[in-house]
């Protein structure tokens, strides 16, 4: 069994839905040891989430960013934690329903994604900062 974890750091994103699976796979070639498992993805922060989607076409990441604005408005009347700005609040409903966490397959060493499937970062709020993700790989 073999089992290997790291916590990354990564740059701040613009808010909105960004591709970091190569950044994932660069930062974490461990992937590659694991003849069959999994690799878990953790985000350390609540105004953030992780998803896995498009891989392609860049307008699904724009219509995600438009659609969860519309499902979850900023400056809603009935909001009571607003210390952080207007973004606080509706980053962390968005993150609570996208989650903290993914996991993958991993078949000889190489991430068990569909051709059009990648690994996103949902960044919710506009200064989010940088976020730091635990990655886990684990397997034979």
């Amino acid at each position: 069994m073999i089992f290997e974890q790291k916590e990354i750091q990564l740059n701040p994103f613009n808010r909105g839905f960004h591709l970091i699976t190569d950044l994932i796979l660069n930062e974490f070639p461990e992937v590659e040891k694991i003849e069959k498992g999994f690799l878990k993805v953790f985000i350390k922060h609540t105004s953030a989430s992780l998803a896995i989607n498009e891989n392609a076409d860049t307008t699904v990441r724009l219509d995600f960013e438009s659609h969860f604005n519309i499902m979850v408005p900023e400056n809603a009347s009935y909001y009571q934690h607003i210390y952080e700005g207007s973004d606080d609040m509706p980053a962390h409903i968005k993150a609570s329903l996208l989650g903290s966490f993914i996991e993958v397959p991993i078949t000889d060493g190489k991430l068990n994604m569909g051709i059009w499937q990648g690994i996103y970062l949902c960044e919710h709020r506009n200064l989010g900062g940088s976020r730091k993700l635990i990655l886990s790989a684990f397997g034979v």
